[in-house]
């Protein structure tokens, strides 16, 4: 596919398109850049939480509605799936091969077009640094799966399964929140970090206890009035 071609034919319709707001632009392009990773199949799955992030969309009843009105006008095709397991399905319309388009590129000659359609698919199959990065980040392991998981992490670490199981129960138990509001981004440094105080714990209770500042007396007899 040549997305410069569909990106070209897409901001057209952006801009003929009164219906739209900045909304519906952002998720169309945080979708695209998906679209774009997984090398333009027929159909995708997606994320939520990844695409919303991506398009700066915070509220989930605005993305579920952008992504209806735009399957309704005819942008996408969007198939919710109702499993917490398995993400919905996507699949972008090819804006780039409309009659209008093809009568303009054959004005060229026909050589130059199958060079630069060459050229512009060879662009789209090689990847950059920012795509390997946004992949790096999307392959991020945010929560565990279950416990099994985190105590195998910690098992790694050389940390016992009791600790393991400890920091497991207090996150599950707090919904995955640091200090009960921020989501966690990365559980491997949250549990780096658990570990890391676990150790600092351990440490200060090592350390012997300095003197009575008050100077009581250790063999008071506390039968005596005071």
């Amino acid at each position: 596919m040549n997305y410069i071609t569909h990106l070209n034919a897409v901001f057209q319709k952006f801009y003929e398109d009164k219906r739209l707001n900045t909304t519906h632009v952002s998720l169309y392009m945080a979708l695209f850049q998906f679209w774009n990773i997984n090398r333009f199949p027929e159909e995708f799955y997606i994320d939520r939480q990844e695409v919303m992030e991506l398009s700066k969309i915070g509220s989930t009843a605005t993305y579920h509605g952008c992504l209806k009105q735009m399957d309704k006008w005819k942008y996408l095709k969007y198939m919710p799936s109702h499993n917490p397991y398995k993400g919905s399905k996507i699949k972008l319309f090819n804006f780039g091969t409309t009659s209008e388009q093809l009568v303009n590129e054959f004005k060229t000659s026909k050589e130059q077009v199958v060079n630069e359609h060459q050229t512009s698919t060879e662009q789209a199959l090689i990847p950059n640094t920012n795509i390997n990065k946004q992949i790096e980040n999307i392959n991020k392991p945010k929560l565990p799966k279950n416990e099994f998981e985190v105590i195998d992490f910690f098992k790694n670490k050389k940390w016992p399964n009791n600790e393991a199981k400890k920091f497991y129960n207090h996150y599950q138990g707090i919904g995955w929140k640091i200090g009960g509001k921020i989501k966690i981004e990365d559980w491997h440094a949250t549990a780096s970090n658990w570990m890391l105080k676990a150790n600092e714990f351990e440490t200060a209770s090592a350390v012997p206890q300095k003197k009575d500042n008050l100077r009581t007396r250790k063999n008071k007899d506390y039968g005596q009035p005071l």
